[in-house]
């Protein structure tokens, strides 16, 4: 019943997030935006010394790795994304699929990218999910690993106390995570507050640590072993996961309150840690076992495993929400089928719950965590799906600052050379890993993109033939008006295309012989804008003999209401009255055939999905005791 339809661009909705005060929402943003690259120090740091690749734990590999790190968050973090693509909001929206709108919308006639643009965003959104899955699997495991610096014996405890809070953090979504969620932003504070401390503490001992922040000693790093140094970067990369976050939450809290909250706290607290942990190594090598725990005295440990737990938990949800948003996203899109989409907030839009995607999460992640065990061995998987997205965003900026932005060539070229350079040199060393667990965010990347490329190409294919088989409207109305008999009240037929009759309206004049007074062919299209302003959503045509054509538009981060929306629209002949008007709805019963277009197998796999999606009545918020169903069959 939706489609998305580049649409001539109205006045614009910004958020307005200036009334909440600059210091709250870097305070927010603290807690949601930079819960998942606030937990990297926790194995980071362990992985690169004694993960898959280990180093030997001296002075040139120390000071490399901190080099790598740091210049890492400065390049990547903080130029790539803070500074640039935090400038690139669609109406205040950020994330793949946001930019993805955003460049087809701006480019302006005749400059759309079509298909490979596309292709790139939706693989960016599958290997987005490969993410979501990991992030909690492998932060909390790293978080409950710390335990065993408390007392050997609670190593055995491990995986089932990370089961139970994964469990009990999924159990938890459908009551909604406003109240919950007020306390993340002081809980972070804190966290990060004691990265800070800890990494003081241990800088202040052993202050030669500070000349790692020279880039020549990653040069001497890569120098000395070059084979090597390059397979480090598959764990120095772990440093900057999250960092897409920035732009994916930046409706939430806006630009300025995310960029100030990263350079001047998030930031500043990551850098002391790690640098922290690197003077740690360098008086106790055996400390890179795990060296974010041992930075804590004996008596600390068990306080800071708590807390470094609440932190994970925090990451966790912060994903978890995310991946909430881009099921969203992809929904309004025409990217996935309908799904049950709860809202948890009659406040905040953004607060909702999507059952199907919550329970297989939690599925998924528990797998994780009985196959893997350590979080060493998430460490070689989180990777790919990482800088998996980030290669695939540089090559989405690099669309943009041409054809959006209009930089200048000489601008262009070494920005994209010189970024495209980094994200494939640390994508290319993840890639190394594939046999040691990198394999799986390849292959959740893969299923997802099957199956949202399989639902936009089906749909596309389905359209097509409802139009093949449609009437002209203005035909069937000089031959229906004044044969069928007229009843009063108000039908909606619900149309996927605004052209031609409906299937419903064909069925029911065909078995009921009634037509009502006033009939309406409602066409919902989902914009590529993310919220659509109230004063330009219908477009109204008159079609004559009671009969109107309107075509309701939402934006891809709003949840339809037609309903509420009707109330308040009263250009088809006076208000809409929900109790003397039908809703008439047309299921489609697919049936594969040999016509060119998809193969058998994804046609079959479209039918399924097709079966299995959430009702348009359920969808669409239509009143139950008001709603006909008439079925058609389709061949694709």
């Amino acid at each position: 019943m939706s489609s998305t339809a580049p649409t001539a661009a109205p006045a614009t909705i910004p958020h307005d997030h200036h009334s909440d005060g600059l210091s709250k929402l870097a305070l927010g943003a603290i807690g949601v935006v930079y819960g998942d690259i606030g937990t990297s120090p926790l194995y980071a740091m362990k992985e690169v010394f004694v993960g898959h690749h280990p180093l030997a734990v001296d002075r040139l590999h120390i000071f490399g790795v901190l080099s790598l790190v740091f210049w890492s968050l400065v390049l990547i973090v903080t130029f790539k994304y803070v500074m640039v693509i935090l400038r690139a909001d669609n109406n205040g929206e950020g994330g793949s699929l946001a930019l993805l709108a955003l460049i087809q919308r701006r480019s302006g006639p005749g400059k759309r990218w079509g298909p490979s643009l596309v292709m790139l965003g939706v693989l960016a959104t599958a290997l987005f999910f490969g993410d979501c899955m990991i992030t909690p699997a492998i932060s909390v495991l790293s978080a409950v690993e710390g335990l065993a610096t408390v007392e050997q014996r609670f190593d055995s405890f491990v995986i089932p106390i990370a089961a139970a809070i994964m469990i009990g953090l999924f159990y938890l979504q459908k009551v909604g995570t406003a109240k919950v969620g007020k306390l993340f932003g002081p809980i972070m504070a804190v966290y990060f507050v004691t990265l800070s401390v800890l990494g003081l503490i241990h800088v202040a001992a052993q202050p030669e640590v500070l000349l790692a922040l020279d880039p020549r000693w990653a040069i001497r790093f890569a120098a000395a072993d070059g084979t090597l140094a390059f397979l480090a970067l598959g764990s120095v990369v772990l440093a900057v996961t999250g960092a897409e976050a920035l732009y994916a939450d930046m409706g939430h809290f806006g630009r300025r309150p995310i960029a100030l909250a990263w350079l001047w706290f998030v930031f500043p607290a990551l850098m002391l840690n790690y640098l922290g942990q690197g003077a740690l190594l360098l008086g106790d090598p055996s400390a890179a076992q795990n060296p974010f725990f041992l930075m804590a005295p004996e008596q600390w440990r068990l306080p800071l495993v708590i807390l470094a737990t609440l932190a994970t938990v925090i990451a966790s949800q912060a994903v978890i929400t995310g991946a909430y948003s881009v099921v969203q996203q992809a929904v309004q899109l025409g990217l996935m089928p309908r799904l049950r989409i709860d809202h948890t907030s009659a406040s905040a839009a953004g607060q909702i719950y999507i059952p199907s995607v919550n329970w297989a999460l939690m599925v998924m992640v528990l797998l994780l965590i009985f196959g893997f065990r350590e979080s060493s061995n998430l460490a070689a998987a989180y990777g790919i799906a990482v800088t998996g997205t980030m290669f695939i965003s540089t090559c989405m900026v690099a669309v943009l600052i041409q054809r959006v932005w209009h930089w200048p060539i000489a601008a262009v070229v070494p920005f994209v050379a010189s970024f495209l350079l980094i994200d494939g040199l640390y994508f290319s060393s993840n890639l190394t890993k594939v046999p040691d667990g990198g394999w799986f965010p390849l292959l959740v990347a893969i299923i997802v993109f099957v199956l949202l490329t399989t639902w936009a190409t089906g749909r596309k294919l389905m359209l097509e033939r409802m139009r093949e088989g449609a009437m002209p409207i203005k035909v069937f109305i000089g031959s229906a008006a004044n044969s069928a008999t007229r009843v009063t009240g108000t039908a909606v037929f619900m149309t996927s295309t605004p052209e031609g009759v409906p299937p419903a309206l064909l069925h029911n004049l065909k078995h009921n012989r009634v037509l009502h007074e006033r009939v309406i062919l409602l066409t919902v299209k989902v914009t590529d804008m993310p919220f659509y302003p109230e004063q330009d959503r219908f477009n109204h045509e008159v079609l004559g003999e009671g009969f109107h054509r309107v075509i309701l538009r939402y934006g891809f981060m709003e949840s339809p209401d037609i309903p509420a929306a009707l109330k308040s629209f009263d250009q088809c002949g006076g208000e809409f009255r929900m109790m003397e008007t039908s809703f008439f709805l047309s299921r489609q019963t697919l049936l594969a055939s040999a016509h060119p277009g998809m193969a058998i197998w994804r046609e079959k796999l479209f039918s399924w999905m097709l079966r299995n999606a959430e009702s348009a009545m359920e969808f669409f918020r239509l009143p139950t005791n008001r709603v006909v169903e008439l079925g058609s069959q389709i061949e694709i």
